[in-house]
């Protein structure tokens, strides 16, 4: 039966049981993934071209210096499986350096967001088939069946990873070996630790536009969950945990006030916040621990001058 129902109407039924059980916590929160609507999508690509977002620019650069070595660590006829596909920039990079790419799975929850990265990716590789996935990625999702034969490569761009807690990490990196099966490979941005002002200016800049990027989370609940968020009564807040070794993005109340979604009441205290991204950064040992514990292992790691970020090439173990 559930292969019957639109993928668009499970999602939307995912994002109100993840809203009412996210905002029912002591701590408020929402899952970041539903902050890339096509709205969302859009700011992040803005968010993507600011100064003093280092992340996107630095993992172009080594992609664009590396982009051979990649290639043969990839191998020819490569079936790329990317996970939240985006506007798939740093993907050109990846698809023109590699021996004759047999196909492109792009998988991203923002479903006119990911046709607009197809049409592109269709007129930039006419020879290349491009299957596109409508899925939230952290969740369980089928490939398409009939994808051509050839080895298949996970490409994981971004920093996305550090998005997810040690336990969502860990079962994310296992579905990836599984969508790849034996003697495949994995691809993926890694943000690495630095100083904290770098890293909350990088998530809290200067025109505003990550708060905006933040912020249209609340108005996408309006929009779709019959909320009645006053959006301007929140504020976007950037904050370094240093347990968790993380940037949080909040929502700060700015007073008092109480707000329905799909008919449900919810309260807020003046200063109250909802917790709406986490942004892990690793060293390069914790990458190691944590993809062994996946099944994979470390057999690459790309990076820039500073060691701001890292691209690491991931092979299956056994």
């Amino acid at each position: 039966m559930l292969d019957r129902v639109k993928p668009q109407t499970l999602q939307n039924a995912a994002f109100r049981d993840d809203v009412i059980e996210g905002l029912s916590r002591p701590q408020k929160t929402l899952p970041s993934r539903w902050l890339y609507d096509d709205i969302g999508s859009a700011l992040f690509e803005d968010i993507t071209q600011l100064a003093e977002y280092y992340p996107t620019r630095t993992e172009t650069a080594i992609l664009r210096r590396f982009a051979g070595d990649i290639a043969a660590f990839t191998g020819p006829n490569a079936v790329v499986i990317e996970y939240g596909a985006g506007a798939g920039v740093k993907t050109k990079l990846v698809l023109d350096a590699l021996d004759s790419p047999a196909a492109y799975v792009p998988v991203d929850i923002a479903g006119d967001f990911l046709a607009m990265t197809v049409h592109r990716m269709n007129m930039t590789f006419p020879a290349m088939r491009t299957w596109p996935v409508v899925a939230d990625f952290t969740t369980e999702f089928r490939l398409p069946s009939g994808l051509p034969a050839g080895r298949r490569m996970a490409f994981f761009p971004g920093s996305t990873l550090g998005n997810l807690d040690t336990t969502q990490a860990e079962l994310f990196l296992r579905r990836m070996r599984h969508h790849v099966g034996l003697q495949g490979r994995a691809v993926i941005g890694i943000d690495l630790l630095k100083d904290v002002d770098t890293l909350r200016a990088a998530y809290d800049d200067a025109q505003g536009v990550t708060a905006a990027f933040n912020r249209n989370l609340l108005s996408r609940i309006n929009r779709e969950l019959e909320g009645d968020f006053r959006v301007e009564g929140f504020k976007h807040v950037a904050r370094w945990n240093a347990a968790e070794r993380a940037i949080e993005m909040h929502l700060v109340s700015l007073g008092a006030c109480s707000v329905t979604v799909d008919g449900q009441r919810f309260r807020f205290a003046p200063g109250e916040t909802i917790h709406t991204e986490s942004s892990r950064k690793y060293d390069l040992a914790g990458i190691a621990a944590l993809v062994e514990m996946a099944g994979w292992t470390l057999e690459h790691t790309w990076t820039d001058a500073d060691a701001a970020f890292a691209v690491v090439g991931l092979g299956t173990v056994g």
